[in-house]
């Protein structure tokens, strides 16, 4: 009998060691969570907003901002696209934010929504744009970036940015090297692994240094580790997209090594993947590269406002495309072998013109 008060006694101690442990680990989770975040609370719309703690953040009153944010209006738009509007929140004359709003999805993917954000919150690297919170409410969230004061590619490849000089090679090549190093480390360094599905000229943004940031992960799909794809819908931008998409509905990192070498074809030809010309013809700017390059007159489909550069790194640029882009995803490069490719390329002539 008294074997059995002593078995039970250790029992109920371990049980309540267990417990107090369990809440222990709790408390701290919490504390851990709560150093990472500001959460502010709105009772008038009953949204919530949520401000990852970082330099820039420190001097922001969440409950401010919060009124500021939701103050924003169509003045305050700086760009429109399929998964949403962009608005610039100005703080004070210093301190600006692109804010982006997305219409609510389904009460499933609203559950994973939050999840999603709090892993790219935790995401810091200098070819990423800074996810530094998000806000909540009944019928949309809002996404609160860092403001890129260079907008995006797409404008100053296409005509469409305040400053009409086009870009020289130097900068192309600054761009496709920072863009890479930007995905591959979404590919190979973050836990859960990230594919971001909708690479374009447009969602790479410029700093004040241009170099590149990717951005925009609307489109964004997070992988487990023992992951090789997600399926999912068939997503993203058409010109951009690898064929296997097309059939299969999987997202991979080759799809996306695939759009990049669409991504490296627009920055050397400066020629939309959905051009006018192309469409007109039956074609897109991957097959018109392709045959050029195969009749070996690279010179033809070069940007004319390219002329004089470098040829041995712009044919180079085209070889690492040209992998990117094998119908055979098993034969393109990843992006960690796509950026030391890229980062080898060095020119022994020095130019001047371009």
């Amino acid at each position: 009998m008294g074997n059995s008060m002593v078995l039970a006694f250790y029992i109920t101690l371990c049980c309540v060691a267990f417990i107090i442990s369990k809440m222990v680990i709790s408390v701290l989770l919490y504390r851990r969570w709560k150093r990472k975040h500001t959460v502010f609370e709105d009772a008038f719309s009953g949204g919530k907003m949520v401000l990852f703690r970082s330099p820039t953040m420190q001097c922001v009153k969440s409950d401010a901002f919060l009124k500021k944010t939701l103050k924003l209006s169509n003045k305050d738009i700086i760009g429109c696209g399929g998964y949403g509007t962009v608005y610039r929140l100005a703080i004070n004359e210093s301190t600006a934010f692109a804010v982006k709003r997305l219409n609510r999805g389904t009460a499933d993917r609203d559950r994973g929504f939050e999840r999603e954000l709090e892993a790219m919150g935790d995401i810091k690297h200098r070819n990423i744009v800074t996810l530094h919170g998000y806000y909540t409410a009944s019928h949309y969230n809002l996404l609160i970036y860092e403001l890129m004061p260079n907008g995006s590619l797409d404008r100053f490849l296409h005509g469409r940015a305040m400053n009409k000089k086009p870009l020289d090679w130097p900068s192309r090549y600054k761009i496709a090297v920072g863009a890479a190093r930007g995905l591959s480390y979404l590919h190979h360094d973050c836990i859960p692994h990230i594919i971001h599905r909708d690479i374009k000229s447009s969602n790479i943004l410029l700093d004040q240094n241009m170099e590149a940031r990717l951005s925009d992960f609307g489109l964004a799909t997070l992988m487990e580790p023992d992951k090789t794809h997600v399926s999912t819908f068939v997503a993203g931008t058409f010109g951009y997209l690898a064929p296997e998409y097309f059939d299969t509905g999987r997202a991979t990192a080759k799809g996306d090594v695939y759009s990049f070498g669409v991504l490296l074809l627009e920055l050397l030809t400066g020629k939309k993947p959905t051009d006018e010309a192309f469409m007109e013809e039956g074609s897109k700017l991957v097959s018109w590269v392709k045959a050029v390059v195969q009749d070996k007159r690279e010179e033809h489909v070069v940007d004319s406002s390219l002329e004089n550069c470098p040829e041995d790194e712009i044919n180079n640029v085209f070889n690492i495309a040209l992998m990117c882009l094998e119908l055979e995803p098993s034969r393109r490069p990843t992006m960690a072998e796509v950026v030391k490719m890229l980062e080898k390329i060095k020119s022994d002539t020095v130019v001047t013109d371009c």
